[in-house]
């Protein structure tokens, strides 16, 4: 639906609400929203590719007017696993490309310790793919803002497997309030895909007494890995 349809709706409405009451309706009061054409994946642009070219272009949300560069995801376009992350930070911002910054390192050695890499058999990506002032955790409406093109890069990629690195990554993958703490380990089922949820590798960096349970937690993603791809690890 574009923009323009979305007004005469808002409007039709408004004015119906209006007459009900015989006064302006309080259902209505304030500004109206900030309406945005709904984002359209066609099937010439289910590729990767044209899927983050998309991605390049989105104004959808207000972290746009603060980014240095857009940050679609980065790996191979027929993925094992698929790595879900919140949001770009400051060295991601600069470079255009996902954890990068220490946390990145980290996450590197959690996944070549169970034979994955961003160049040969994963793709990594984030709910948000522009970074939030301060690193914060993006807000519900840029999370919905940006969610069409996660779900795209999902149906492009299919991946086997999907790995949430944190609660930001699974509360807004399943739309639900569960964090890392209680889905951690745990294999879920994200319409018809595997998914494992463990720590966010700067979560780790912050608190190292996890690194322990995280590494459970990997092993749990590489034994479903491997019943999937008995000899993906070879």
């Amino acid at each position: 639906m574009t923009k323009d349809d979305k007004i005469k709706i808002y409007n039709l409405l408004k004015t119906a609400s209006d007459s009900l009451c015989g006064y302006a309706s309080p259902d209505f009061a304030g500004e109206m929203p900030e309406f945005q054409d709904d984002i359209v994946i066609t099937s010439s642009d289910s590729t990767i590719s044209h899927i983050n070219k998309k991605i390049a272009e989105c104004k959808r949300c207000g972290l746009c007017a603060g980014r240095l560069n857009v940050v679609p995801g980065m790996g191979v376009e027929k993925p094992l696993a698929l790595v879900i992350g919140e949001g770009p930070g400051e060295e991601e911002d600069k470079q255009g490309k996902p954890f990068v910054g220490p946390a990145g390192q980290l996450l590197d050695k959690m996944l070549s310790a169970i034979n994955l890499y961003r160049d040969k058999n994963c793709y990594i990506a984030n709910i948000v793919k522009c970074r939030p002032p301060m690193n914060r955790n993006p807000l519900p409406e840029e999370a919905d803002a940006c969610r069409p093109f996660l779900d795209a890069q999902i149906a492009a990629l299919k991946p086997k497997a999907i790995l949430c690195a944190g609660s930001v990554a699974v509360k807004n993958l399943f739309h639900s309030e569960e964090g890392v703490m209680k889905l951690h380990g745990k294999i879920l089922d994200y319409k018809g895909i595997p998914v494992v949820t463990t720590w966010h590798p700067s979560a780790l960096l912050r608190a190292p007494e996890n690194k322990r349970p995280a590494w459970e937690d990997l092993k749990v993603f590489k034994n479903l890995l491997l019943g999937i791809v008995p000899d993906y690890d070879k």
